[in-house]
């Protein structure tokens, strides 16, 4: 990857979370998401980039850079997990009416629930995108000469 390449990459990788708590937040309020974030870190679109071997992340933007962005990405699907649980999970759907329309029907204090864990996964999101904006930072300073 050349140094535009892999800015335009960051940049995506940032689009592509920004996109996922989207989903997560419309799901709260009510709509239909027929394609949920995953909770494997590798196979979401963030993940897909920063463990991509190919790309060469850890090497480009160092271990430091590297290992930040890792903590805080497993820490934001851990609590995913619990949001999934409630809002996603196949095995949750429950009534007549929840199987006619094709959606589950979640159960108020379920969805306050989730709330709190929304709230928790902001916070979280807040700090990936802090570290996301500090390794890009340090591509884009570095060399031409860095990159492959």
């Amino acid at each position: 990857m050349t140094k535009d390449e892999t800015i335009r990459a960051m940049t995506q990788a940032r689009e592509a979370h920004e996109l996922q708590m989207q989903k997560i937040e419309d799901a709260i309020n009510g709509r239909d998401i027929h394609n949920p974030t995953t909770l494997n870190k590798t196979a979401c679109e963030f993940g897909q980039w920063l463990y991509d071997e190919n790309n060469h992340m850890q090497e480009i933007i160092g271990s430091q850079f590297y290992f930040a962005l890792d903590k805080e990405h497993e820490q934001w699907h851990s609590e995913y997990a619990k949001i999934y649980k409630i809002l996603f999970d196949d095995k949750k759907k429950k009534g007549l009416f929840s199987k006619l329309l094709g959606r589950k029907s979640i159960d108020p204090m379920e969805l306050d629930k989730v709330k709190l864990y929304f709230a928790d996964l902001q916070e979280t999101t807040k700090r990936l995108l802090q570290a996301l904006g500090s390794a890009q930072r340090r591509v884009t300073a570095l060399p031409e000469t860095k990159y492959h």
